[in-house]
């Protein structure tokens, strides 16, 4: 990807394919998952080809709202924040991480999930993953969240989490955005929630 001044103006707004696509690009990891390793279980995970991730989240436009939004940058993405409800991700029920997590709470509210953050490297530590999150709240309280979840990296504890490590987003970017720490059964990977205003 191109060079971007770092400094102009960031905007936000939901996916379109294409600039998934062009943010994702041929190489790295988002390019293998396409942010779907949440959408299948280990067990369909293990038995896709290399082109069904893709394919998949291809599929999850035309299904429903978009699942996830997008950062730009001078008109080009440079950032990528899935969010969806929490029941498309099925490899999730079985996540050590929802261990503590009150199981019944699925049953009575719209509660989504937000899985993955990407950001351009050249991007990274300018206010993008920020701008995605504030983007995320909105996108999943829009299409009728009652409760928006999260599985952020507390670095506090995990000092030495790598930045291949931190597509969960972390701790303190959560904090800021009004998200309240809820479990933690895997010590730094506590469980945060924000409730859509208004809901009990």
């Amino acid at each position: 990807m191109a060079q971007h001044d770092k400094a102009s103006r960031l905007e936000t707004a939901p996916t379109s394919w294409a600039a998934v696509e062009e943010l994702f690009g041929t190489k790295g990891e988002p390019s293998r998952c396409w942010c779907r390793w949440f959408a299948l279980s280990g067990k369909d995970w293990n038995t896709t080809s290399p082109d069904d991730p893709k394919e998949l989240l291809r599929s999850a436009f035309e299904t429903g709202p978009a699942p996830g939004v997008l950062a730009f940058r001078d008109g080009h993405p440079v950032g990528w924040c899935a969010v969806e409800p929490r029941a498309n991700y099925p490899r999730l029920r079985r996540s050590q991480v929802l261990k503590a997590e009150n199981p019944k709470l699925q049953d009575d509210v719209n509660l989504w999930a937000v899985s993955c953050f990407v950001v351009a490297p050249s991007h990274r530590r300018t206010g993008v993953s920020s701008g995605l999150l504030a983007a995320a709240v909105n996108h999943a309280f829009g299409h009728g969240a009652d409760v928006i979840e999260a599985y952020p990296v507390d670095t506090a504890l995990r000092t030495k989490a790598t930045a291949a490590d931190l597509y969960h987003g972390t701790l303190p970017l959560f904090i800021a955005a009004g998200f309240n720490p809820v479990s933690e059964s895997v010590p730094g990977r506590p469980v945060v929630q924000l409730r859509k205003p208004g809901r009990p």
